[in-house]
């Protein structure tokens, strides 16, 4: 199919491959950081803009494909826009915009890789992350999520001189390769044994319930490791602080959305109907990794890796919903269904907006500072109250509280789970109540986290001299965080608008919308037969009248009555900034509640020591359990296979007779 210059697929490819051309514009000039940051990083801004604008255009709008006759002979790529893809281009470009402006007075000169090579990986990211979402085959797939993973590595090792950054760089990257194995022999199985590699053919395939339960399972693998699911979750909290903030808001708010995608995608698109007890493994996943995120996260002193541990949580949840969106629609709920995957992907678009703010924030704070350790900090708010107010947006909607987005999506979330007592299996519809609790579990830690978060980076006294001389972000960087945080707000505020445009994906799914609603537009009401609602703009009214009334009240009739003295020092004089709360102190509840879940090393000083120094060491059990002992075998098994490498060519061509050999046989 051929489509004009105006149609939504046609514009998106053109923004795409013009997000491409500035990444090329970018060597033009390759060492200019002027010229990158105030040039062409606005730019790309704007292109994320019209994305954005063109693919909420595009709901409700049918579906277009269209055939490039590119790539390999008898295999052309096949692109797809529809609605799903709409909703996280959509994400996509909204998320960029912002991160993209920061990133315009962010990026300094001589950090890590030249500016010019900087854009050109910045852009080929963006790009292919938009590619992921039109591929509608599994070459143009593939291609596009191999570039995505190979420029996001780049991204993440741009100080590449230092050591720790290598290694995490390479963790990642074997992850993300492992994934695509996986997702590639899932795709394999999709085709259903023809040489057709298109999605339509895999929509047509007819696959037996063995092999669809395999290719429900590799793709799981696959996007699960991408996603930071765990136990594939190792990368994640080396990758995000290793990288600079704006890639960690890149990776964090949108990387992540591909993988969600591409689950959503087989699920529901490409294996059709699916069996209900597949839902059962995301959602199991998806809890654990919701508490296992929630809890490190408690647990950090690194503000990066504080954030990246969350991010773990959040895409837990977002597992969570989707398994239990896969669970209803196994067996017919569909109603349900669509309610479940509608707060999934209002979740994954909340996130997108959240996780961005608050790494951008971390990027101001660690630029004026120099610090990434909570310990060092505090006291910020007077020194970049721009960065503090405006993260603090971020803070209070990723903690789940009215009227924010945050509050919404997991209130849909746990209005899903209402439905589990219709399941018709008793087992489990019993169990399902229990994930509820366990997502309210998760929430409640999260608020208690991003309470840690911004209460020791923010309030109270600056934790070291240094801190006096911080300064605030500049004005491109207030830009790219007040957008962030305009669309925390409005997500929060028009949850009614919103949903609407969610429901025509699970329509175009076939799992329908929701059901018809009388409530006036600031109501919202997902679930009519049990008349619970949500208003937030009635909610947010009434706190804005108990705050004005509670001021007036202070200022009017009590200011008269207020004495002001020193504060109380319990007995001990001359306390200072050391003796505030400390990260480590918020922390060690969650290390003793949680305990089984760390691998705990301390080191005690002793009475005799002329110096006694204590360390507390917080590993990852997963990480020391299952990786380390993996990667020791597979050395020990490389040790055993070198003698294979004899550095000869006449040893080389026997090899390959030998295999050619075995392979004519084979084929006999």
């Amino acid at each position: 199919m051929s489509y004009g210059f105006n149609s939504p697929l046609t514009l998106s490819l053109l923004l795409l491959t013009a997000w491409c051309t500035v990444g090329l514009v970018g060597l033009v000039r390759p060492l200019s950081i002027a010229f990158v940051g105030r040039t062409l990083f606005p730019l790309s801004a704007l292109l994320s803009v019209a994305l954005a604008v063109v693919a909420l255009t595009n709901l409700g709008h049918p579906t277009e494909q269209i055939v490039l006759p590119i790539g390999l002979p008898d295999l052309p790529v096949h692109l797809r826009l529809d609605a799903l893809s709409s909703v996280f281009l959509f994400l996509l470009g909204a998320a960029s915009a912002g991160i993209s402006i920061f990133a315009a007075g962010y990026f300094r000169q001589g950090e890590g890789t030249a500016p010019g090579l900087l854009c050109l990986q910045y852009h080929l990211f963006l790009a292919s992350m938009g590619f992921v979402l039109l591929a509608d085959d599994a070459y143009a797939f593939m291609l596009a999520w191999e570039t995505m993973a190979l420029s996001s590595y780049f991204l993440v090792t741009t100080q590449h001189r230092i050591p720790e950054i290598r290694q995490a760089g390479f963790l990642y990257l074997l992850i993300a390769h492992l994934g695509a194995i996986a997702i590639l022999l899932s795709f394999g199985i999709l085709q259903g044994g023809s040489w057709h590699f298109t999605f339509d053919a895999m929509r047509a395939a007819h696959l037996a319930p063995h092999w669809a339960t395999i290719a429900f399972c590799l793709a799981l693998i696959g996007f699960g490791g991408k996603a930071g699911l765990v136990p594939l979750h190792v990368w994640l909290p080396e990758a995000h602080p290793a990288a600079p903030s704006p890639v960690s808001a890149l990776m964090s708010g949108v990387m992540l959305k591909t993988a969600l995608y591409g689950m959503i995608r087989v699920s529901f698109d490409l294996l059709g109907q699916p069996i209900w007890w597949w839902g059962l493994v995301p959602l199991s996943l998806g809890l654990f990794s919701a508490l296992y995120g929630v809890v490190f996260a408690a647990a950090q002193t690194d503000m990066k890796r504080l954030l990246a541990y969350s991010s773990i949580e959040n895409i837990g949840i977002l597992f969570t919903g989707l398994g239990l969106a896969i669970v209803f629609a196994g067996v017919n709920m569909r109603a349900a269904a669509a309610l479940t995957l509608i707060a999934v992907m209002y979740h994954a678009m909340n996130h997108a907006f959240m996780k961005s703010l608050l790494f951008l924030g971390t990027g101001a704070v660690l630029h004026a500072t120099g610090e990434r350790n909570l310990g060092h900090l505090g006291g910020l708010i007077h020194r970049m109250p721009w960065v503090a107010w405006l993260t603090l947006v971020g803070v209070l909607a990723i903690a789940g509280l009215p009227p924010l987005n945050g509050f919404v999506s997991e209130w849909l979330l746990l209005q899903s789970f209402l439905f589990a007592y219709k399941v018709p299996h008793p087992f489990i519809n019993m169990l399902l109540p229990l994930g509820a609790a366990l997502i309210a579990l998760a929430a409640a830690l999260a608020g208690y986290v991003m309470v840690k978060f911004f209460g020791v980076i923010f309030l109270g006294q600056p934790r070291e001299p240094a801190l006096q001389r911080a300064h605030d972000a500049g004005f491109a960087e207030r830009i790219g965080l007040s957008w962030l945080a305009l669309g925390c707000v409005l997500l929060g505020f028009l949850p009614t608008n919103v949903i609407a445009l969610f429901s025509v994906v699970t329509r175009q799914l076939g799992l329908g919308g929701l059901p018809a609603s009388d409530a006036p537009w600031w109501l919202l009401v997902p679930i009519p037969e049990r008349q619970s609602s949500y208003a937030p703009l009635v909610f947010f009214a009434v706190i804005v009248v108990v705050v004005m009334l509670a001021i007036i009240n202070v200022r009017f009739f009590y200011h008269q009555r207020i004495r002001k003295g020193a504060a109380w020092d319990c007995g001990f004089g001359g306390l200072n900034s050391r003796m505030q709360d400390t990260a480590e102190g918020f922390g060690q509840p969650i290390r003793h509640l949680f305990q089984p879940l760390f691998a705990i090393v301390r080191e005690l000083p002793s009475p005799f020591d002329s110096k006694p120094k204590y360390r507390l060491e917080i590993g990852d059990r997963i990480w020391r359990a299952l990786y380390q002992p993996l990667g020791a075998l597979v050395h020990k098994v490389a040790d055993k296979v070198a003698w294979l490498q004899q550095g000869r060519i006449s040893t080389y061509l026997l090899y390959s007779f030998v295999t050619l050999v075995v392979l004519l046989a084979l084929m006999l």
